[in-house]
């Protein structure tokens, strides 16, 4: 595993890109300890799909209607 210091990781982020892209585990440290680790994105996962849920629910005529008590409560002047 290889540590570098914040500051260095700036400046040396393309090449600790490539180390990491390579197999090698790499930790960020501010002084002197470890607060982040670089770690490839895993490119096989599959793309999130939509749609599970289609047909399963129901959104009410009325959703987008706000009643005239909640209106008041949130000091809306009801219509």
């Amino acid at each position: 595993m290889k540590s570098v210091d914040i500051d260095d990781a700036k400046s040396q982020l393309s090449k600790l890109v490539v180390r990491v892209l390579a197999g090698e585990d790499v930790v960020i440290t501010r002084a002197g300890k470890p607060v982040v680790r670089l770690t490839p994105i895993d490119s096989d996962e599959m793309p999130r799909q939509g749609g599970q849920w289609k047909g399963l629910v129901r959104i009410a005529d009325d959703f987008d209607a706000l009643p005239d008590e909640v209106a008041s409560a949130f000091g809306i002047d009801p219509e």
